[in-house]
């Protein structure tokens, strides 16, 4: 089984990658393979609202002037995605709602290549805003009509400073969780 981790913070190695990192130790512990992909390296613009990808359907966006295409593959393909996204101005950072508005709409008009996976979303806070936040990856996945795993409270870290997110036991701790019960339900809903 494969899970696909997006980091949407702009900073490859800050808060937001080390919560990814805490969920996939025990997703690979439970052999699942884990490949971490960074909105940092691979920069998505906004959607435009054309519809081209409506009309083509070929699981493609319209607009190929970035990298979302190759990233589509990956996120159709995978059995689990896990998105995290540092927190801006009480919601997800621009790169990350660039990747929910395009992938989402190409899932969706291409009858819905979300459908049922295993999906998760991780949040780097500061101080306030992380409830929106996770909120807006949540809806994402349940429009996708995807299958939402939780953990034992909500899935954020605080912690300003790149690290200081470790600081935070009991962020840490829920991020365990989270992987231990994504690994669970992947291998029940796989097991068919």
């Amino acid at each position: 089984m494969q899970v696909l981790m997006i980091n949407g913070s702009p900073k490859r190695h800050g808060n937001t990658a080390r919560l990814l990192a805490e969920v996939a130790v025990p997703l690979q512990a439970a052999g699942i393979t884990t490949e971490l992909v960074q909105l940092a390296d691979t920069p998505i613009q906004g959607c435009h609202g054309c519809g081209a990808c409506g009309k083509s359907k070929n699981n493609l966006c319209a607009i190929t002037s970035d990298a979302l295409n190759t990233l589509l593959p990956k996120l159709f393909s995978a059995d689990g995605i896990v998105l995290g996204s540092p927190v801006y101005f009480a919601d997800v950072s621009s790169e990350m709602l660039a990747l929910i508005h395009r992938a989402g709409m190409v899932s969706r008009v291409n009858g819905d290549l979300l459908r049922r996976k295993v999906a998760a979303g991780v949040v780097a806070v500061r101080r306030g805003g992380a409830i929106h936040a996770f909120d807006t990856l949540n809806h994402f996945f349940l429009i996708g009509q995807m299958i939402v795993a939780g953990s034992n409270y909500w899935n954020i870290g605080l912690g300003r400073l790149p690290g200081e997110v470790e600081n935070d036991a009991e962020g840490m701790g829920t991020m365990r969780v989270l992987g231990e019960n994504m690994a669970w339900l992947l291998e029940k809903i796989n097991r068919d």
